[in-house]
């Protein structure tokens, strides 16, 4: 996928071990009054995913025949991971049935955006935008999520975390964000580090503080990636994203607020259903919750991680066993502060009078209505906020309750 690459700063310039950071003057750590101190992650799958072949409806009598060899089924040689008497879950994903189990994850089905197009550029400016319709914009729901927490509030004081070598539209805006992006080149040596430090400490006190944070946090994040496969394996590189930013979040003074995207969904052709592509991409998936849970640790408990797509893909397979662009898709939602272990879903059904435009399964569910939930419960911020500044024009769509437990 094509993406806008934000001007960049003299700051998110200076190179650490590979990697860019933009550490935007973010103050001192302040405590708040209560013990809690929660953390969001946001996981954008760019491409749209097949949310039948991911969470299947085994329970509807015409998911089989409808979805044909993508269907899961719940016996055979790679039998669907049951969630309850009607959804299961790809086999590919272990860990969040692990989750799910443990109550700390849920998946909701039938879910889009207000987008009713099959446009992947204008799909995904809708998706991270927060915008009701595509057009140029400069900033992210995320972002002014960010930008209205109050002064004091440690989440809007740390700022939020961008994952690659480009800052996800989700969180582009005003407010302070640190861009880090796994290590593409040799790390610089400590030897070379330290004299960097010091050219700068006696010429450039701004180009000191920024190397000197940047390569703090490549530091802590490396840690958590000296396991990774290298190469094309889709799995390690998406936990070795989601384990240096875990790593990051779960420090003291480290940002509680993260963005991460993953190109790769857009499955036309031999997509697979237990097995195949999309399997391999929703394996890489759940390796990236597992790592969260691992390396933020004990911040685990107040964590709520959340993967969205721009739309789903056609119920019906294609003749080349992939499926095309559709509307209706799943959300999955894991974190020790998710109120886990169900499936959220008014279902539509898959007879053909109830498909959407005849071919796609129907969203009975707005995404906003979930992640404003989740902002809501989280934060706190009020739905006049979440109405007016982070999805703006959306009263109508009121925040879902009982997302966090």
């Amino acid at each position: 996928m094509l993406c806008e690459t934000p001007g960049l700063s003299r700051r998110a310039l200076i190179a650490a071990g590979g990697a860019l950071f933009a550490w935007a003057n973010i103050p001192a750590f302040a405590r708040a009054s209560d013990s809690r101190d929660p953390r969001l992650v946001v996981m954008i799958l760019r491409g749209a995913l097949d949310g039948l072949s991911a969470v299947a409806p085994t329970g509807d009598p015409d998911y089989a025949g409808l979805h044909g060899a993508l269907a899961l089924e719940r016996g055979g040689e790679h039998p669907a991971l049951p969630l309850d008497a009607f959804f299961a879950l790809n086999p590919s994903m272990p860990n969040f049935a692990q989750l799910y189990g443990a109550r700390q994850a849920l998946v909701a089905h039938a879910v889009a955006t207000g987008y009713r197009e099959r446009s992947h550029f204008d799909g995904q400016d809708v998706l991270e935008s927060g915008q009701p319709g595509p057009g140029l914009t400069d900033s992210g729901w995320l972002n002014r999520a960010l930008g209205a927490m109050p002064g004091g509030q440690r989440v809007a004081v740390h700022g939020g975390l961008a994952v690659g070598v480009a800052t996800p539209l989700v969180l582009r805006g005003a407010a302070p964000v640190l861009g880090w992006a796994p290590a593409g080149l040799p790390a610089a040596s400590d030897d070379l580090a330290r004299r960097a430090l010091d050219l700068y400490a006696q010429r450039d006190h701004i180009l000191e503080v920024a190397l000197r944070e940047g390569l703090d946090a490549e530091r802590l994040a490396a840690g958590a990636m000296m396991d990774a496969k290298k190469g094309g394996d889709v799995a390690a590189v998406m936990r070795k994203a989601a384990a240096g930013a875990a790593r990051l979040m779960a420090a003291d003074d480290g940002p509680r607020i993260a963005a991460l995207a993953f190109d790769g969904w857009d499955t036309h052709a031999n997509e697979g259903g237990a097995t195949g592509r999309l399997a391999q991409l929703l394996g890489g998936l759940d390796d990236s919750f597992a790592a969260f849970e691992s390396e933020l640790g004990p911040r685990w408990s107040d964590t709520a991680v959340i993967a969205i797509t721009e739309f789903g893909r056609t119920a019906h397979i294609n003749g080349t066993v992939g499926t095309d662009h559709g509307t209706g898709t799943v959300a999955f939602l894991a974190g020790g502060a998710v109120a886990g272990g169900r499936v959220v879903a008014d279902w539509p059904g898959l007879r053909p009078a109830d498909l959407y435009e005849a071919r796609d399964l129907k969203p009975t569910t707005d995404l906003r209505a979930i992640l404003k939930g989740l902002l809501a419960d989280q934060f706190g911020l009020s739905p006049q906020v979440l109405a007016r500044v982070v999805f703006p024009d959306s009263a109508l769509i009121a925040p879902m309750k009982g997302l966090i437990a």
